[in-house]
């Protein structure tokens, strides 16, 4: 048994977009971006953009996208009822997975980031 959610929702951005990127999605949320003249910080948290979820973006080389996070308190056993759903690990990264979803959509399995979490968690047997 386990619990897992939906935790964040990641708009990755090229690094030559980032600027550009943190200012329309801030002004288009009104929102005000935590820390965004950090270049060493790969992420810009929007805080209070979409309630009961997180918005950050996140600095990437590479194209620019957007995609989800779940939390989970087992990561193995996420990623394995995820994978019977259709799903394929694409890397492991410290502690979380990148995976593709059946269409190719890249999602991230991550240890718990909510500090509710396991609050409106589903639970899966």
């Amino acid at each position: 048994m386990h619990h897992s959610r939906l935790c964040a929702i990641m708009i990755d951005c090229d690094t030559t977009t980032m600027d550009a990127s943190v200012r329309f999605w801030s002004g288009a949320l009104g929102a005000t971006p935590k820390h965004p003249d950090d270049p060493t910080d790969p992420y810009v948290p929007l805080p209070g953009a979409v309630e009961s979820l997180t918005l950050d973006l996140q600095r990437i080389d590479g194209p620019s996208r957007i995609h989800l996070d779940f939390e989970t308190d087992d990561v193995e056993a996420e990623v394995r009822r995820l994978e019977a759903l259709g799903a394929t690990r694409e890397r492991q990264i410290e502690r979380w997975w990148i995976m593709r979803d059946p269409s190719g959509h890249l999602f991230c399995v991550v240890p718990p980031q909510s500090d509710d979490f396991p609050a409106n968690a589903r639970r899966w047997e």
